[in-house]
């Protein structure tokens, strides 16, 4: 059966997508930390708790992200996708009623199941639907982390201003309705692609990923982007206020750059299907490196502004040729597990990041080491990825 035959209209695919990333990604992993003031204050919780429950979440993802991709290779994407879902949903339900500290410790963790089984299966079936236009599908699901980053930015502060219990509990309990709304669309819209053989187990699947030196690359490509875009994410704001910028145009900056996300990744997506997903991979860092580096060079308003708008032109980016690229050598049936590969890469480079950035940090009493660095293992990866144009091609 061609892929074509009967495949889901790009127009409801696309939306779909970009709501199930924004319920997995923003709601389980990005939403936590602006909840957390009033949520730690009302249930009397120690900043070491609070961190805890961040980092449950966290490890919730990595545990599973190498499961999650044999499951949806020997049962399909869209059930996996409706796990993942209804793993968050029970998650956010849970933080609108609990109180107890263990049960909280359990939701916190199933939210980190459920972008597990969601994100990871979700991008291999885009790209398995569409594989002429993997780049660009992949492109808006990504968009879905912008919308999300905006609307929580807007709307959760003015909510939890009051700053009593019931606020962050409706924070939760919408989004418990939200991932049921997806849920319905999933179970309506969304089917998976044809496979024409059996699939993997987990050791094959990781045997077969291992063994493929485009995907081994990538693998690596996606470990310095995770590292360098969570030492962005915590420390860049700081430099800029280091440096003299004012708080408030610092903010607007970092807002910008989620704005400005929004719409680049689909941009690059279409790009990585024209030329090529490793050539937009080595623009994309290109950018990623200069951006990185006029702060370290100019610790200036200008050389901020033009950091963050950078950032997010090319941040999305990244995220959609390394996963797109992924994916387009392997098979359908082991694409899940592709994507599921390179991103445990991605997961452990941001629980190194931070560490390392930090010691950095304090030894130096300044940012500009840590970011000239960080430009350094970006460079790397962008020869990694020009060296995985000839073995993409064999």
């Amino acid at each position: 059966m061609n892929v074509s035959t009967n495949r889901p209209p790009v127009l409801v695919l696309v939306p779909i997508s970009m709501l199930c990333t924004l319920v997995a990604v923003v709601f389980g992993r990005l939403a936590y930390g602006l909840v957390l003031p009033v949520m730690r204050e009302t249930l009397e919780l120690s900043y070491s708790q609070a961190a805890n429950l961040g980092t449950l979440t966290a490890l919730g993802y990595l545990v599973l992200l190498l499961y999650a991709g044999v499951f949806a290779g020997r049962h399909g994407g869209k059930k996996s996708i409706l796990l993942g879902l209804s793993l968050g949903a029970i998650g956010y339900t849970g933080l609108s009623l609990f109180s107890a500290y263990p049960l909280l410790m359990l939701c916190m963790t199933l939210m980190g199941f459920g972008t597990a089984f969601t994100f990871t299966p979700l991008v291999s079936l885009l790209g398995a639907w569409y594989p002429e236009r993997r780049g660009m599908v992949i492109g808006f699901a990504g968009s879905g982390v912008g919308i999300g980053i905006l609307l929580a930015g807007a709307l959760i502060p003015v909510i939890t201003q009051t700053g009593d219990e019931a606020s962050w509990r409706m924070i939760w309990a919408s989004f418990a309705g939200i991932a049921v709304f997806a849920i319905v669309l999933v179970m309506i819209f969304l089917r998976d692609p044809p496979l024409h053989e059996e699939p993997v187990s987990m050791r094959q699947g990781l045997t077969i990923a291992y063994q493929n030196p485009h995907v081994m690359r990538m693998a690596l490509i996606y470990g310095v982007v995770g590292l360098t875009y969570i030492v962005q994410v915590l420390f860049m704001y700081s430099f800029a206020l280091d440096a003299g910028v004012d708080p408030q145009i610092a903010g607007r900056l970092v807002a910008v750059m989620g704005f400005v996300s929004i719409f680049s990744g689909p941009g690059w997506g279409w790009l990585a299907d024209l030329v090529g997903h490793g050539r937009a991979l080595i623009f994309c860092m290109t950018v990623a490196i200069v951006a990185t580096l006029l702060p370290v060079i100019w610790p200036e308003t200008w050389a901020f502004t033009v950091h963050f708008v950078l950032v997010g032109l090319s941040v999305t980016g990244l995220f959609t040729s390394v996963l797109a690229a992924a994916t387009s050598t392997v098979k359908p049936q082991h694409a899940a597990m592709a994507v599921s590969f390179v991103t445990v890469f991605f997961a452990l480079g941001q629980l190194i990041g931070p560490a390392l950035a930090g010691l950095l940090i304090d030894w130096q009493q300044d940012f500009r080491l840590t970011f000239a660095l960080s430009a350094v293992l970006m460079f790397v990866g962008a020869l990694v990825s020009y060296s995985s144009l000839s073995v993409a091609k064999a």
